[in-house]
C-alpha cells in the first residue's frame, strides 16, 4: 500500500460555470509518483496543479516512451462518488507499460492513487447528467539523455478534468469516416496500447475526415487494408441480422472497458454476440441489403455513440432512420445507470470512492 503525501492548495480554482466539454478544464490537485532504476516507484504525493520542469534532453520528447489511460469518476444518485472498473484500467496500463518498456505499477498502488486523487478533489465530480470528472493517468520517460534505449527514470502523473459529452451532439448519431489511405496499427506493433504515437499517427486521417464533415475515422487493418479494425476514439459494434458483431481483438486493436462491459452485457441478455473479422465488404453487402441494422463505438470518454452513417470512398451508408438503435439506447441506459448508481450493480464493476 502506498504511503501518498498529501499537499493541499492555499489558492483552490473557482468551479466551472456554463458548459464543461471535454478535457479543458483542469482540477486543483494532481498526483504525482517518480521512478528511479535501482530505487523503483517512490514519493507518491497529491500536490496542486502545477506546471512540470523537464529537460529538454527528456526522452519522453525524442522517442515517445509513455502511456496514458482514461476512466472516470461519477456522483452517484446517493451522494457517493464512484468509479467504474478501475482495476480493468491498472491491468490494461501494465499491458501497455509492457510493451513499452516502462516499469509496471502494482495494479492495487494504481487503483489507490486514483482512489486518493479523486478523494481530495471529489467536490469537483459534476453532477448534472451526462457529466463525469474524467481522470488521466500518464506516464512519461524523464532521462535526459539522446541515445535509444529505455529511460531509467519516469514520472507517474494522474490529472483530473471535469467534462461534459464528449461529442457536442451527444447521444445524436455521428458520422464515420472509413479511412482507406492511411493506417493507424499492424499486428506486433503497440496498436493494442494507449500511447501517444497511435493518437499522432490518426490525426492525418481525422483532419481529413472533418474537412469533410465526418466526425470520426474507422480504421481499416494495416495489411489486407479490408477488415474493420477500431475507431479513433472507440472500439466499434455492428448489429447485423440480429446478432452484435465486433472486431476481434488482433494485437492492434486497443482492448477497450467499456467493449469488454457490452460484451459482457449483450451476452447477459442473450443477445447473440461474435467476435470476429469483418471486412468492409461484408459491411457494405449488409447495409444494402438491409442486414446492418445498427451501428455503435463504445469508449470511457463518449460510453455509447451512436453511428448514423459510414463512409467508404464514394460509398455513404445511412444507417437505420437517422435515430439512436435500441440496442445502442439500452446500453447507454445500463452503463451510465451502473456508473452512477442508479441501477444496482450486478457484476462488481462500481467502486465507492472512500
Amino acid at each position: 500500500m502506498l504511503d501518498i503525501k498529501i499537499v493541499k492548495t492555499d489558492k483552490p480554482k473557482a468551479k466551472p460555470q456554463g458548459p464543461l466539454g471535454f478535457g479543458k478544464i483542469f482540477t486543483d490537485h494532481m498526483f504525482v509518483m517518480n521512478y528511479t532504476e535501482g530505487k523503483g516507484w517512490h514519493d507518491p504525493r497529491v500536490v496542486p496543479f502545477a506546471d512540470f520542469t523537464l529537460s529538454p534532453a527528456a526522452m519522453v520528447f525524442h522517442y515517445g516512451q509513455e502511456m496514458f489511460e482514461g476512466l472516470k469518476a461519477y456522483r452517484g444518485a446517493d451522494g457517493k462518488s464512484y468509479l467504474f472498473r478501475p482495476d480493468m484500467n491498472a491491468k490494461r496500463a501494465n499491458r501497455s507499460n509492457e510493451r513499452l518498456c516502462i516499469p509496471l505499477i502494482p495494479e492495487e498502488d494504481f487503483v489507490q492513487a486514483v482512489k486518493t486523487v479523486v478523494k481530495v478533489d471529489e467536490d469537483w465530480i459534476p453532477t448534472e447528467a451526462g457529466t463525469s470528472l474524467y481522470i488521466r493517468p500518464f506516464i512519461i520517460a524523464t532521462d535526459p539523455f539522446l541515445g535509444v534505449k529505455p529511460s531509467e527514470t519516469y514520472l507517474f502523473v494522474i490529472i483530473l478534468s471535469p467534462s461534459g459529452a464528449y461529442y457536442e451532439s451527444g447521444l445524436a448519431p455521428v458520422g464515420i469516416w472509413i479511412e482507406d489511405d492511411f493506417v493507424r496499427a499492424v499486428r506486433g506493433g503497440v496498436g493494442f496500447t494507449k500511447t501517444g504515437g497511435n493518437y499522432a499517427a490518426s490525426l492525418a486521417a481525422q483532419v481529413k475526415a472533418h474537412d469533410s464533415g465526418y466526425s470520426q475515422v474507422l480504421w481499416l487493418d494495416g495489411v489486407e487494408r479490408k477488415y474493420i479494425e477500431e475507431v479513433g476514439a472507440m472500439n466499434i459494434f455492428f448489429k447485423i441480422d440480429g446478432k452484435i458483431v465486433t472486431p476481434m481483438l488482433n494485437g492492434s486493436i486497443l482492448p477497450g472497458i467499456t467493449r469488454d462491459s457490452v460484451l459482457h452485457l449483450c451476452r447477459h441478455w442473450g443477445l447473440p454476440t461474435e467476435e470476429r473479422k469483418i471486412s468492409v465488404d461484408e459491411l457494405i453487402a449488409a447495409q444494402k441489403s438491409g442486414a446492418l441494422e445498427e451501428v455503435f463505438g463504445t469508449g470511457t470518454a463518449a460510453v455509447i455513440s451512436p453511428v448514423g452513417k459510414l463512409r467508404f470512398k464514394d460509398e455513404v451508408m445511412q444507417i437505420g432512420d437517422g435515430n439512436i438503435g435500441p440496442v445502442s439506447q439500452r446500453l447507454y441506459d445500463t452503463v451510465t445507470g451502473i456508473q452512477t448508481g442508479v441501477l444496482p450493480d450486478e457484476f462488481g464493476w462500481r467502486t465507492t470512492v472512500e
